[in-house]
């Protein structure tokens, strides 16, 4: 059994993203589950309250859980042509202590998609995470691009009611969910 969890980059309740998640939940192929991961309740980051305090709750319950996943889909927003701060914030407590990323991030499969109400997507957002993707040592993977664009039109009421957009989640998720499970560790 293949375990990958989803971790939407937005804290709204209506969220394109979080909407966008919900539905490749679903869309699991046999032999794999999707968990959904959340960034909500995780603090600032903050290295005084690291030192004092140590790790807080909910970072501790997400990084574990990707600890423990085959893979990771980023389901990200673009604010003002970039990486959303809460969910950047979120990878970088994932990241804390330093000497946990290889057990956390290294050599792990992880794909990138979003929605957004822009003509673009999320590309500009996508390829922002790039870097960080590097850096954190994981495997990104770029068997297939997904940036929903006009995602007002394209998702509504917490679903996705467009079938061309529908197809294309259920392929990447098909697809990512066929390269993490050849690079199992």
């Amino acid at each position: 059994m293949t375990t990958l969890v989803a971790i939407s980059g937005s804290l709204r309740k209506g969220s394109f993203n979080t909407a966008l998640l919900r539905a490749a939940l679903a869309m699991a192929p046999e032999g794999v589950t999707i968990e959904e991961g959340s960034i909500r309740g995780i603090p600032l980051y903050d290295a005084d309250v690291e030192a004092a305090d140590g790790i807080p709750e909910a970072v501790a319950r997400l990084k574990e859980q990707v600890a423990g996943a085959d893979g990771v889909i980023l389901f990200t927003p673009e604010y003002n042509n970039g990486i959303p701060g809460v969910f950047k914030n979120a990878i970088d407590w994932m990241s804390r202590p330093s000497s946990d990323i290889p057990r956390v991030f290294g050599g792990k499969p992880f794909a990138i998609t979003g929605a957004s109400p822009g003509n673009f997507g999320t590309l500009l957002s996508q390829e922002a995470w790039l870097p960080t993707m590097r850096t954190l040592g994981t495997v990104p993977w770029f068997g297939a691009k997904l940036m929903v664009a006009r995602a007002s039109t394209v998702i509504q009421d917490g679903r996705i009611a467009d079938e061309a957009i529908e197809k294309r989640l259920r392929d990447f998720v098909t697809g990512f969910s066929a390269f993490a499970t050849g690079h199992k560790r």
